[in-house]
Protein backbone atom coordinates (compact mmCIF):
# COMPACT_ATOMS: atom_id res chain seq x y z
CA UNK A 1 0.00 0.00 0.00
CA UNK A 2 1.22 3.57 -1.27
CA UNK A 3 0.31 6.65 0.18
CA UNK A 4 -1.29 7.36 -3.17
CA UNK A 5 -3.58 4.45 -2.40
CA UNK A 6 -4.44 6.21 0.65
CA UNK A 7 -5.78 9.53 2.43
CA UNK A 8 -4.95 11.36 5.58
CA UNK A 9 -7.14 11.13 8.57
CA UNK A 10 -5.09 12.64 11.37
CA UNK A 11 -1.40 11.94 13.81
CA UNK A 12 -0.84 9.84 16.72
CA UNK A 13 -0.60 12.71 19.37
CA UNK A 14 1.05 10.68 22.08
CA UNK A 15 0.34 7.46 24.48
CA UNK A 16 -2.37 7.04 27.37
CA UNK A 17 -1.82 4.43 29.91
CA UNK A 18 0.50 1.60 30.17
CA UNK A 19 -0.91 -0.48 27.77
CA UNK A 20 -0.61 0.73 24.52
CA UNK A 21 -3.56 2.84 24.12
CA UNK A 22 -2.82 5.73 21.77
CA UNK A 23 -4.86 9.53 21.86
CA UNK A 24 -4.60 10.44 17.82
CA UNK A 25 -5.87 13.56 16.63
CA UNK A 26 -8.50 13.21 13.54
CA UNK A 27 -8.69 16.52 11.11
CA UNK A 28 -10.43 14.15 8.25
CA UNK A 29 -14.28 15.26 9.03
CA UNK A 30 -16.59 12.37 9.28
CA UNK A 31 -13.69 9.93 10.20
CA UNK A 32 -16.46 8.45 12.70
CA UNK A 33 -19.22 7.09 10.55
CA UNK A 34 -16.07 5.53 8.54
CA UNK A 35 -16.79 1.64 9.87
CA UNK A 36 -12.89 0.71 9.35
CA UNK A 37 -10.65 -2.60 11.47
CA UNK A 38 -7.30 -1.74 9.51
CA UNK A 39 -5.25 1.41 9.22
CA UNK A 40 -1.91 2.54 8.02
CA UNK A 41 1.12 4.42 9.94
CA UNK A 42 3.58 6.06 8.11
CA UNK A 43 7.41 4.73 9.97
CA UNK A 44 10.01 5.97 8.01
CA UNK A 45 8.14 6.75 4.73
CA UNK A 46 6.18 3.89 4.37
CA UNK A 47 2.88 2.25 5.52
CA UNK A 48 2.35 -0.35 7.84
CA UNK A 49 -0.97 -1.82 8.20
CA UNK A 50 -2.43 -2.24 11.75
CA UNK A 51 -5.42 -3.85 12.71
CA UNK A 52 -7.62 -1.79 15.07
CA UNK A 53 -8.83 -3.32 17.86
CA UNK A 54 -10.61 -1.08 19.25
CA UNK A 55 -11.75 2.95 18.83
CA UNK A 56 -13.39 5.62 21.35
CA UNK A 57 -14.30 9.20 19.55
CA UNK A 58 -13.96 11.77 22.25
CA UNK A 59 -15.03 14.70 20.54
CA UNK A 60 -14.91 16.41 17.31
CA UNK A 61 -10.90 15.90 16.39
CA UNK A 62 -9.78 13.68 19.45
CA UNK A 63 -10.09 9.82 19.87
CA UNK A 64 -8.49 6.64 21.88
CA UNK A 65 -7.11 4.30 19.72
CA UNK A 66 -6.05 0.64 21.02
CA UNK A 67 -4.33 -1.91 18.09
CA UNK A 68 -3.63 -5.19 18.45
CA UNK A 69 -0.09 -6.42 19.23
CA UNK A 70 0.48 -2.79 20.83
CA UNK A 71 0.29 -3.80 24.43
CA UNK A 72 2.97 -1.81 26.29
CA UNK A 73 3.59 1.93 26.24
CA UNK A 74 7.15 1.38 25.20
CA UNK A 75 5.81 -0.56 21.72
CA UNK A 76 3.07 2.19 21.28
CA UNK A 77 5.68 5.23 22.30
CA UNK A 78 6.87 4.39 18.68
CA UNK A 79 4.20 5.53 16.72
CA UNK A 80 3.96 8.78 18.66
CA UNK A 81 3.77 11.65 16.51
CA UNK A 82 3.10 9.60 12.77
CA UNK A 83 0.32 9.72 10.46
CA UNK A 84 -2.47 8.19 10.06
CA UNK A 85 -3.87 6.46 6.87
CA UNK A 86 -7.30 4.75 5.52
CA UNK A 87 -7.48 3.05 2.23
CA UNK A 88 -9.04 5.50 -0.67
CA UNK A 89 -12.04 2.62 -0.94
CA UNK A 90 -13.31 3.52 2.31
CA UNK A 91 -13.08 7.29 1.37
CA UNK A 92 -16.95 8.70 1.47
CA UNK A 93 -17.80 10.00 -2.03
CA UNK A 94 -18.66 13.87 -1.89
CA UNK A 95 -21.58 15.34 -3.29
CA UNK A 96 -21.77 18.21 -5.69
CA UNK A 97 -22.32 21.04 -3.75
CA UNK A 98 -19.36 19.23 -1.38
CA UNK A 99 -16.85 19.95 -3.19
CA UNK A 100 -13.82 22.63 -1.99
CA UNK A 101 -10.83 24.31 -4.04
CA UNK A 102 -9.20 21.74 -1.45
CA UNK A 103 -10.61 19.01 -2.88
CA UNK A 104 -8.07 19.85 -5.92
CA UNK A 105 -4.96 18.56 -3.75
CA UNK A 106 -3.36 15.72 -6.43
CA UNK A 107 -5.15 16.91 -9.22
CA UNK A 108 -3.14 17.45 -11.87
CA UNK A 109 -3.07 21.34 -13.00
CA UNK A 110 -2.99 22.18 -16.88
CA UNK A 111 -2.29 25.60 -18.33
CA UNK A 112 -4.01 26.62 -21.14
CA UNK A 113 -1.16 28.10 -23.08
CA UNK A 114 2.46 25.68 -21.30
CA UNK A 115 0.16 21.89 -20.72
CA UNK A 116 0.52 19.77 -18.15
CA UNK A 117 2.29 21.41 -14.82
CA UNK A 118 2.07 18.75 -12.55
CA UNK A 119 -0.15 17.00 -9.15
CA UNK A 120 -1.10 19.85 -7.65
CA UNK A 121 1.59 19.15 -4.10
CA UNK A 122 -0.06 21.46 -1.14
CA UNK A 123 -3.04 24.40 -1.28
CA UNK A 124 -2.75 26.63 1.19
CA UNK A 125 -5.61 28.98 2.71
CA UNK A 126 -4.83 32.86 3.15
CA UNK A 127 -6.56 36.01 4.47
CA UNK A 128 -6.74 37.20 0.74
CA UNK A 129 -6.94 33.76 -1.15
CA UNK A 130 -6.52 30.27 -1.88
CA UNK A 131 -2.90 29.26 -2.99
CA UNK A 132 -1.99 25.92 -4.82
CA UNK A 133 1.58 24.54 -5.62
CA UNK A 134 2.85 22.23 -8.29
CA UNK A 135 6.23 21.41 -8.93
CA UNK A 136 7.15 22.26 -12.82
CA UNK A 137 10.59 21.68 -13.90
CA UNK A 138 12.06 21.05 -10.48
CA UNK A 139 10.16 24.41 -8.93
CA UNK A 140 7.70 24.48 -7.07
CA UNK A 141 4.88 27.03 -8.47
CA UNK A 142 2.50 28.84 -6.05
CA UNK A 143 -0.56 30.32 -8.21
CA UNK A 144 -4.09 31.84 -6.64
CA UNK A 145 -7.19 29.25 -7.22
CA UNK A 146 -10.11 31.88 -8.18
CA UNK A 147 -12.48 32.19 -10.68
CA UNK A 148 -10.38 34.02 -12.49
CA UNK A 149 -7.30 31.54 -12.91
CA UNK A 150 -9.63 28.71 -13.00
CA UNK A 151 -10.87 27.38 -16.83
CA UNK A 152 -13.01 24.40 -15.54
CA UNK A 153 -12.18 21.10 -13.42
CA UNK A 154 -12.96 17.41 -14.70
CA UNK A 155 -13.24 15.96 -10.88
CA UNK A 156 -13.56 12.65 -12.85
CA UNK A 157 -10.38 12.54 -14.64
CA UNK A 158 -8.71 14.34 -11.48
CA UNK A 159 -7.88 17.75 -14.03
CA UNK A 160 -7.57 20.85 -13.08
CA UNK A 161 -7.62 23.57 -16.24
CA UNK A 162 -6.00 26.89 -15.14
CA UNK A 163 -4.84 30.55 -17.41
CA UNK A 164 -2.17 31.54 -15.23
CA UNK A 165 -1.17 35.57 -15.50
CA UNK A 166 1.10 36.12 -18.34
CA UNK A 167 4.91 36.00 -17.02
CA UNK A 168 3.79 34.02 -13.93
CA UNK A 169 5.92 30.82 -14.58
CA UNK A 170 8.68 33.00 -15.81
CA UNK A 171 8.59 34.36 -12.11
CA UNK A 172 9.58 31.12 -11.13
CA UNK A 173 11.94 29.00 -14.29
CA UNK A 174 14.36 32.08 -14.21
Amino acid sequence: MTIADCFRIGSILKTKGLKGELHIYTDFDGIEDINFNTIFIEVTGKLVPYFVSSIKYLQKNAAYLILEDIETIDQASLLVKKDIYLSNKLKPKKKKNEFTLFDLLGFTAVEVDEGELGKITSIDEYPQQIIATVNYKGCDVLFPLNEEIIQSIDVVKEIVLINLPEGLLDVYLE
